[in-house]
């Protein structure tokens, strides 16, 4: 019962901190630093440039075919008025190695405009040449879906500009076994992260991507328990990004009408050291209680924010210890007269 657990709260050696969650409170606990078992926060981009698309990039291969005209060739015959030289690859400063020509800075470029460009290389060498250049994007034209959707893939990025939710769909669209999926971009050494459903509500928040991007679509880890004469037991996933008590509870099953007591629904949570003092509670371990037969608590109740790892506790309801306590009494009564009898 509430009061079993609540019963010294007022001693000076309380090994936890006790405050009901009303109105006089609230305000004031919300202020107070994120619980033991919080997450960090995350970090995401507001929009942001995707790779543009269509132009050549450093890992990029590309093939080479000349063409000459007149009497003086240097790489075709007369048999064979072209020549497909090998393919190349764009070194990591964004040049490309030409025959006769030399390193030629192409990274960046359009296909069209690269093309001009090596062909205008070679004029000084070759003034009736003609050039045909081709592409084939590398790893590093590339952002990966590593997993989360219902295709993982490599998604070339030369083609079209692409952004998150446009990667998402690529591959197939989020798992549907994933509760509150959370995206989570690494770019670099940089990991940034955000639910699903912020992203999908916040168009500004549809960020562009990148080549060497990789794209990991998670479940949320985030639970809390509940305990005790709630309609389940069991370890609870935050189906969203916030999680009110009132919704918990809810979550849980609601409280069972035969045994619970609705003036002793209980949270317990963990607080690190750090957070103790004049703007967080008075100890590590504290227990918030809710009274859900007044409209303060309802109210109070629907704007106090779960944290992950929370214990929401529904407490017997004393009406059930005294039916239980009469119920022994009846029956050992009963024994009793009929043991007398015999």
């Amino acid at each position: 019962m509430r009061s079993e657990i609540l019963k010294n709260e007022d001693s000076a050696n309380a090994q936890f901190a006790h405050y009901a969650i009303d109105r006089a409170h609230l305000a004031q606990i919300q202020s107070w630093p994120a619980g033991a078992h919080a997450l960090p926060p995350r970090a995401w981009l507001r929009g942001g440039a995707s790779a543009q698309a269509g132009t050549l990039s450093a890992g990029d291969m590309v093939g080479l075919a000349v063409w000459e005209n007149g009497d003086n060739k240097l790489l075709t015959s007369e048999g064979a008025p072209s020549v497909a030289l090998q393919a190349t690859q764009i070194n990591d400063d964004g040049t490309l190695f030409v025959p006769y020509a030399g390193p030629v800075h192409v990274a960046g470029l359009s296909i069209e405009t690269a093309r001009q460009r090596v062909q205008d290389a070679l004029t000084a060498l070759l003034p009736a040449a003609q050039v045909q250049l081709s592409r084939q994007p590398g790893m590093r034209n590339t952002a990966d879906l590593v997993s989360g959707v219902a295709s993982p893939r490599s998604i070339d990025l030369s083609q079209r500009p692409m952004t998150v939710l446009s990667a998402i769909t690529e591959g197939g669209g989020v798992s549907t076994a994933l509760k509150n999926p959370q995206v989570r971009l690494m770019r670099g050494k940089t990991v940034y992260e955000i639910s699903m459903k912020r992203l999908t509500d916040d168009p500004t928040l549809d960020t562009g991507i990148r080549r060497g991007d990789k794209l990991i679509i998670t479940e949320d880890p985030r639970y809390f328990l509940s305990l005790g004469a709630a309609g389940r037991e069991e370890i609870v996933p935050f189906p969203r990004d916030k999680v009110t008590a009132l919704e918990a509870i809810t979550l849980a099953g609601g409280v069972n009408d035969s045994r619970a007591d609705p003036k002793g629904i209980l949270i317990l949570r963990e607080y690190p050291s750090t957070a103790v003092g004049p703007n967080g509670p008075t100890h590590t371990r504290v227990i918030f209680s809710i009274d859900l037969t007044t409209t303060d608590g309802l109210f109070s109740a629907q704007n106090f924010y779960l944290q992950p790892q929370d214990v929401v506790l529904a407490t017997e309801s004393p009406v059930v210890k005294a039916q239980t306590l009469f119920g022994l009494f009846n029956t050992t009564v009963s024994s009793a007269y009929r043991v007398s009898n015999l």
